[in-house]
């Protein structure tokens, strides 16, 4: 594409008339044009080329330069903010790119999850509209379950049912590869459901505690309830709050159950061990731990997927394609030592497989696709 067809693009992203396609070549052009300039600009010499853009692009709008990643703002010789449209041409003269579509592009998972009632019967939650019943609980109907506006699953608790409440009435909410979903448990507990993750919980919190079963990823916003505690068990692990937001990564592939804190407190307990987290905090727990580790995280980053983000901190390479693995339905293969391979940075979870691998390509990986299957090679 030449410089006019750029603008194009440029001026109906400003209007807000770009359509995904368009959207597609912009970000492939600018990917390629981050990826192959070899001009080493600094941060200074960046702002300086915010003059060529206003005489070269159809913006009207003054506008803060913001630095994108600093590895590909000193490398590249463009930089770009898609929030605000702003893009940097180099002086050197513009060659054409062919933008041609991919074969086999792995598109990104999506809102999908199963829910197995008390009597087995299983619900495709895709083939549910906020408009349905999904269905009712007890032996007088005492809890229906519908779907809000939102896409939520939600429980709504009959208060004239006149049958007995039922404590052993269990519900699990399941989600596939490349799928999650958000459930409104009866007292009013929101809970974000990763990928390839499911959770078993009672259709209403009957008696003294609120218990639930986790195996996988969520984040839990628990409404408050000073008698009656919310626990959540997985693994080996339990995590008891009155009321509090918090992240649980527990998946069984992977040796550390992380539990982090974004507000309020939760006692983290394994085996003979308890801890107390304060907002901020993230408590590690592992066979191969001789206690319960805490140390302070960035929370941004372990909730980024409930956000529609992928976001690493220092995070070793096959933590990163783990992530991949669960939402894009990839089987990842390395070919020679990434043990030493750190990766910082981020994108959107909505973005096709390939878009989110030229990312990671900045940390000099590279990868090869060949089906459902991804190579990394050092």
């Amino acid at each position: 594409m030449n410089k006019t067809q750029i603008s194009e693009l440029l001026k109906k992203y400003q209007d807000g008339t770009l359509s995904n396609e368009d959207k597609d070549k912009l970000d492939a052009w600018y990917l390629h044009k981050a990826s192959n300039n070899n001009l080493q600009l600094n941060e200074y010499e960046l702002e300086d080329s915010y003059q060529l853009l206003k005489s070269k692009l159809p913006l009207q709008e003054e506008t803060k330069v913001v630095r994108l990643w600093p590895r590909i703002a000193v490398a590249a010789s463009i930089a770009v903010v898609l929030g605000t449209g702003i893009f940097y041409f180099s002086q050197q003269k513009e060659k054409a790119v062919q933008v041609t579509a991919k074969p086999q592009e792995i598109a990104p998972g999506g809102t999908r999850g199963v829910l197995t009632l008390s009597n087995g019967k299983q619900i495709v939650l895709s083939e549910i509209t906020a408009k349905d019943t999904i269905a009712q609980e007890g032996e007088e109907d005492e809890v229906t379950i519908k779907m809000n506006a939102n896409g939520e699953i939600t429980y709504i608790i009959n208060p004239n049912a006149a049958g007995a409440k039922d404590d052993n009435s269990f519900n699990t909410l399941s989600t596939p590869t490349g799928g999650q979903y958000n459930i409104v448990l009866a007292d009013g507990t929101k809970v974000y459901l990763n990928a390839v993750s499911s959770i078993k919980y009672p259709t209403q919190f009957n008696g003294d505690k609120r218990v639930v079963e986790l195996e996988g990823e969520a984040y839990f916003e628990v409404a408050k309830n000073k008698n009656k505690p919310f626990i959540v068990k997985s693994d080996n692990q339990s995590i008891e709050v009155l009321g509090t937001h918090f992240n649980v990564h527990s998946y069984n592939n992977e040796a550390v159950v992380k539990t982090t804190l974004l507000e309020g407190s939760v006692a983290v307990t394994y085996k003979n061990q308890k801890s107390i987290l304060k907002p901020g905090q993230q408590s590690d727990v592992s066979e191969s731990f001789s206690k319960i580790k805490v140390r302070e995280v960035d929370t941004e980053e372990a909730v980024a997927w409930k956000n529609g983000r992928f976001k690493f901190d220092n995070a070793d390479l096959k933590t990163v394609m783990k992530q991949l693995e669960r939402w894009y339905g990839i089987k990842v293969e390395y070919h020679g030592d990434v043990s030493d391979v750190r990766f910082s940075g981020g994108t959107f979870r909505n973005k096709n497989l390939s878009e989110v691998l030229k990312v990671l390509e900045f940390s000099n990986i590279k990868f090869k696709v060949e089906g459902k299957t991804v190579i990394v090679y050092p």
